[in-house]
């Protein structure tokens, strides 16, 4: 994936676009950002919490700080292809990130079993904290999704993702096993996000209001344990009704 940033602090503000209106953005940053290399990719993640979900809970009651762990891959990887395990927190808008780049089978030791494979580190000192402050945390749930990413022309540190068919599911957790699950979107909806470090230019706002694009509250892992419950609902609906 070329060289890694370790390291992220930054606002992040997030966007549902339905088709039509993603096609005519799209063509519109390109006077001011640029499509990065790896061009579409697909991104894989496993995310951790407790068995009672306390930290997604937690999440969608929209504090002031909030944190997740999650391994993440680019593509379907197999036991020897790179990984990266992240820590990702919240606080007062501004999002902080740290992450460790290792292999699958380092990583699932590290994360399923508890057991250090990892070189030692400042970054791998706060996820040892973490792993013992939430004792009982496991994987979670799977999310993936293909990934179009800008950056900006005159301001690289300016990025623009178009994230489309959003894959989860709470069972066979394991990045190894493949794309499969339940979709997050509507058919061709795009999820945009904008990463900044500071101000959002000026260009880009009057951008979005123009095209009437307005930011949403939006979490992957949050959305799709919603529809988690919603689904486990059901089935007990389904189960007294017919018992």
């Amino acid at each position: 994936m070329g060289k890694c940033q370790y390291t992220f602090k930054r606002y992040e503000k997030k966007y549902l676009l339905e088709p039509e209106k993603y096609e005519i953005l799209i063509n519109r940053l390109q006077d001011y950002m640029k499509i990065d290399a790896y061009g579409l990719i697909t991104i894989c993640n496993i995310y951790f919490d407790t068995p009672d979900h306390r930290l997604i809970r937690a999440s969608l009651e929209k504090p002031v700080y909030k944190e997740k762990l999650r391994l993440r891959s680019y593509g379907v990887p197999e036991k020897g292809d790179p990984a990266f395990i992240e820590l990702k927190k919240k606080y007062k808008g501004i999002v902080y990130k740290r992450r460790i780049k290792t292999d699958l089978a380092s990583a699932e030791v590290y994360l399923y079993q508890s057991k250090q494979t990892l070189e030692e580190g400042q970054i791998k000192n706060e996820i040892d904290w973490f792993l013992k402050f939430y004792s009982d945390i496991r994987p979670s749930m799977y999310i993936s999704y293909d990934r179009i990413a800008m950056y900006g022309l005159e301001d690289k540190d300016l990025r623009v993702t178009f994230d489309s068919n959003i894959t989860w599911r709470e069972e066979d957790l394991w990045l190894e096993h493949g794309i499969w699950g339940n979709s997050l979107l509507e058919k061709d909806e795009k999820l945009m996000e904008v990463k900044i470090s500071k101000a959002m230019p000026i260009w880009m706002a009057k951008l979005f209001d123009e095209l009437k694009i307005y930011p949403t509250s939006f979490s992957k892992y949050g959305k799709s344990y919603l529809e988690s419950l919603t689904k486990r609902n059901k089935v007990r609906k389904d189960e007294l009704l017919y018992a």
